[in-house]
């Protein structure tokens, strides 16, 4: 199977890949942790639910104005544009790649989960909208001033709610909680996973280790790509990083698009997966 890595803006890269191209898009974006990007200035008399310059109307969530829905968000958190200015646009071109039959997978962090849940909702229709999956871990350090954030948000779209693409059987499984509760059989299955994963981050000193600082752990990809995807089907990861995503895809019989404008990135994806075709954009 084959793997592509561009070096670029993903943005750019995906505005020139043709529609419908992937049977799963997993996307994820740097999480908005204070930074603040670029967008368009508001003038002290613009209205907090006025739509930003250049920006297009939709409808959705239950007919109202998706662009009345972001006036209202603003509301709340002024920072809420400088991050989704960047990513929204990004969002939308994943969602015209997909196939008929594809599956959109969004991982975020606690800041913006809720956020992305209600526009995507607006955007895609709330009827797409499959699962909220919770990646929990327990390493890292811990704060005693609350309760310590150690997990991931997955929101997980399907194109057409009626011909997704879905595969219980191909996913690994898991240990019981309680093996002693159900048959011998079944104890020696594992059971299917729910949308609680308990997976432990990549470990300091393990062979998936590439030194890149928001590496994925091979398991949970594993896992979105065995589900949702098809043997044979391509899957594009738009921030790819190290490339884990790409490096599953090929060892389950998935063809990979990997994007990413970062030069160490590509050049840790390079290595790491050495027959794969390069790209500058």
């Amino acid at each position: 199977m084959t793997v592509t890595i561009y070096h670029g803006d993903n943005l750019s890269v995906m505005r020139g890949l043709p529609d419908a191209s992937f049977g799963l898009v997993y996307l994820d974006p740097p999480f908005n942790t204070g930074r603040v990007r670029e967008r368009a200035v508001e003038s002290a008399s613009t209205p907090r639910d006025a739509p930003l310059p250049g920006s297009v109307t939709r409808r959705g969530f239950h007919g109202r104005d998706y662009e009345r829905l972001r006036g209202d968000l603003r509301v709340y958190d002024d920072r809420f544009d400088d991050y989704w200015g960047f990513l929204e646009p990004r969002v939308l071109e994943a969602w015209r790649l997909l196939a008929d039959d594809g599956t959109l997978y969004l991982h975020l962090d606690y800041r913006e989960a809720h956020y992305a849940k209600v526009l995507l909702d607006a955007v895609f229709g709330r009827d797409h909208f499959l699962n909220e999956i919770i990646w929990s871990y327990d390493y890292g350090a811990k704060t005693r001033k609350r309760w310590p954030t150690k997990h991931d948000t997955i929101l997980v779209y399907v194109k057409d709610p009626a011909r997704y693409w879905f595969d219980s059987e191909a996913v690994d499984r898991e240990p019981y909680m309680a093996p002693g509760l159900v048959t011998p059989e079944k104890a020696a299955r594992g059971k299917l996973p729910t949308d609680v994963w308990w997976h432990t981050i990549v470990p300091t000193t393990g062979r998936e280790k590439t030194g890149y600082p928001t590496q994925k752990p091979e398991g949970v990809l594993r896992r979105i790509v065995q589900a949702s995807s098809r043997p044979g089907a391509a899957v594009l990861d738009p921030f790819a990083g190290s490339g884990t995503t790409g490096a599953v895809a090929q060892g389950l019989g998935r063809d990979a698009v990997l994007i990413d404008a970062n030069p160490d990135a590509v050049a840790i994806m390079r290595e790491r997966m050495p027959l794969a075709t390069v790209r500058e954009s």
